[in-house]
């Protein structure tokens, strides 16, 4: 008779940026087989500080690299050819574990779909939707396409990427500009859309990414996983406010899915939170405005950008917390077993009695009960704190379901 599986998971519950990295890399520490990228692409960034001082944001591989764990890249991860070697490079350089395997069916995002995000969010000026501009969501459009769509499966054939490339360029982009309502390319957009070093230092990039890989599919994961989620819960693509989302399900859609076909039954989820909320890019956010004086707020990782602005933040809302995280449990009830915690991290920002939003009402509690008190209102158990930014901060104050 065969053991039940039991597999890991960090999910992010509110707009990104939670310590999902931290949290990843903490789990891997404790003893991992794989971490398995399930939603998102490279516009995710993971930041993790390992207890010797070793620092990466993670965008292709899992944020367990550093504790020496594999990754695999399931088949709702979109691959991004441009990106890959650079950080695989950078991984390597730092002793990290670049091992990676790929499910066939991981779509895959083209220098194309990055102009067509750029052009479209630069037309948008001040009414930007906060996009990154690394063509993930319109990788996501063009792959509805079927004679468009691009997997990882396809890049092993040459005879059938080029002309796909070509279709793409000459009649996708036009096409879908105008139908963004974008009107037409401008001169120097069609000369960086036709240009032919792109296409050719492009098809390296796939050459070379291919290699790189192992086949795996989701339904051969063996061992003891941890799924690490992309962006947050309020960003889920069926759930935040649109059009400020993501194109994917940030939650436990996509684990329960590939857990279905690798025979894994129950998954252990901690749900991440800093202290407070951010929000790095447009859209609506709760309470913001209200004083943060009582947090001391470190971010390099965020810094202001021309596509997603500055990192904005407000006090934590435990029932908009609470709210999002039934909802995700609620869409994979019945798929696959769920036992959800809480993670608090960045405690150590809190300078006196911190605001907390509990039914609508505002209190101030100190660092030391500011999660406890979050956990009880959200209704699960609190698994682990943060103190900072290595696994070394973090207090696992529950043992560990073994996977």
């Amino acid at each position: 008779m065969n053991k039940a599986r039991t597999a890991r998971a960090v999910i992010g519950a509110g707009y990104g940026d939670e310590g999902k990295g931290l949290m990843t890399d903490c789990l891997a520490a404790q003893g991992g087989d794989v971490v398995v990228r399930t939603n998102g692409g490279t516009q995710a960034g993971h930041t993790v500080i390992d207890p010797a001082g070793r620092r990466h944001v993670f965008h292709h591989f899992g944020s367990g690299s550093l504790a020496g764990v594999p990754t695999h890249l399931s088949r709702h991860f979109v691959l991004h050819p441009l990106l890959f070697a650079s950080e695989m490079e950078t991984l390597a350089s730092i002793n990290a574990c670049v091992r990676t395997s790929v499910d066939p069916r991981a779509l895959v995002t083209t220098p194309w779909d990055m102009m067509l995000n750029q052009f479209v969010e630069m037309r948008r000026g001040s009414a930007r939707h906060g996009s990154c501009g690394v063509g993930f969501g319109e990788t996501i459009e063009r792959s509805l396409v079927p004679e468009l769509a691009l997997s990882f499966g396809d890049l092993a054939s040459a005879k059938y990427l080029r002309p796909a490339l070509e279709k793409i360029r000459l009649q996708w982009v036009p096409q879908r500009l105008a139908a963004l309502g974008g009107g037409i390319l401008g001169r120097q957009e069609i000369e960086l859309v036709m240009n032919d070093a792109v296409l050719d230092r492009y098809l390296q990039d796939c050459e070379a990414m291919a290699a790189s890989l192992s086949v795996l599919a989701d339904a051969d994961l063996s061992g003891h996983v941890i799924f690490e989620g992309a962006q947050g819960l309020m960003l889920d693509q069926d759930f935040g406010a649109f059009p400020y989302v993501t194109r994917s399900n940030t939650g436990l859609v996509n684990m329960a899915a590939v857990a279905a076909e690798a025979g894994i039954e129950t998954i252990e989820t901690s749900y991440t939170t800093r202290a407070y909320v951010t929000r790095h890019g447009a859209g609506p956010m709760a309470h913001e405005g209200e004083s943060m004086a009582a947090f001391s707020i470190l971010d390099p990782t965020n810094i202001e950008n021309p596509w997603q602005g500055r990192l904005r933040a407000a006090p934590l809302d435990t029932n908009i917390l609470k709210n999002a995280i039934e909802n995700d449990i609620r869409r994979s009830e019945g798929k696959v077993h769920i036992v959800p915690k809480l993670v608090v991290t960045c405690l150590d920002q809190i300078k006196g009695e911190a605001p907390l939003f509990v039914d609508g009402r505002r209190i101030h509690l100190a660092e030391s009960d500011l999660a406890a008190v979050a956990a009880q209102n959200i209704g699960i158990d609190l698994a682990a704190i943060s103190y900072g930014p290595s696994r070394k901060s973090i207090k696992c104050l529950q043992k560990q379901i073994k996977a």
